[in-house]
């Protein structure tokens, strides 16, 4: 159920974006979630990781109120705008689309609104391409551009590099963090990039059908629960990419400012 704070709570939460409280899920007989609870404020990016099957994607879905829970709570703060890019989008790309009708399937926007969220993840210049012709991160970005049409509070990515090479995920994920800081948006987002996202969050909720762990990407990271899930090469992993980039990438994941870049040769670029 969706429940609306009373009047008195809204002043102290006026943070808050969501607040879902012991919230199950049951398909038929089987349990989907069991009392997850998730909290995510403006600004923040929270991930949930965790194996195929454990409920993340219900999750989502649940927060945005496209499934009702069986038991427990989902507040949103009240008139929240939300833009929501989806795990898989079903486009028939045999039908000729372009990249602006594409934009445009749901709602009527203006060409100027259409190049400024295209612009935000880089790739206005493709406005007229034919979506099938996209890469896979040529094409999330565009995905993502749409969700930005409505001037998001709050930022929903379902898999957001899926299709996505190994260098692309880092781009992309610069990116989403790039559009946190411009739009001051929260970020809820489910992916099983561990090696990036966990050291791009601000909270990390590690979920199995229930929560197994939850707190900063360094807590998370030397949980008991998520070494067992994931095994203990996980921490590793993550490790690399503790540090802040000195440089950016392309759209391809590709280092455009290699002067910046200090290789030797123990350190290949894209090796972060």
């Amino acid at each position: 159920m969706l429940d609306t704070p009373k009047p008195d709570a809204i002043a102290a939460a006026d943070t808050t974006l969501v607040d879902a409280q012991l919230v199950s899920v049951r398909f038929g007989n089987r349990p989907v979630l069991s009392n997850v609870t998730l909290r995510l404020q403006a600004g923040e990016i929270v991930t949930i990781i965790g194996p195929n099957g454990g409920g993340k994607t219900t999750l989502l879905k649940v927060v945005l109120g496209l499934i009702k829970p069986e038991s427990g709570t989902v507040t949103l703060r009240p008139g929240l705008r939300i833009g929501y890019v989806p795990q898989r989008l079903h486009i028939d790309m045999t039908l000729p689309m372009t990249v602006r009708r594409l934009m445009r399937l749901t709602r009527r926007h203006s060409e100027a609104e259409l190049l400024e969220a295209l612009s935000e993840t880089g790739v206005a210049h493709l406005i007229d391409a034919d979506a099938a012709s996209l890469s896979g991160g040529e094409f999330q970005r565009v995905l993502i551009a749409r969700a930005l049409l409505s001037r998001p509070e709050l930022l929903v990515l379902d898999e957001p590099v899926q299709s996505v090479d190994f260098a692309g995920e880092v781009s992309l994920y610069e990116k989403i963090a790039d559009i946190r800081r411009r739009y001051g948006c929260g970020i809820l987002l489910v992916s099983h990039d561990l090696h990036v996202v966990m050291a791009a969050s601000d909270h990390v909720i590690c979920l199995n059908g229930h929560v197994c762990c939850a707190g900063i990407p360094d807590e998370v990271a030397e949980a008991p629960e998520y070494l067992q899930l994931f095994g203990p090469r996980a921490a590793g992993t993550v490790a690399i990419y503790r540090h802040h980039h000195d440089h950016t990438h392309d759209l391809h994941g590709d280092v455009v400012d290699a002067e910046a870049v200090r290789c030797g040769d123990n350190h290949k670029p894209h090796e972060h």
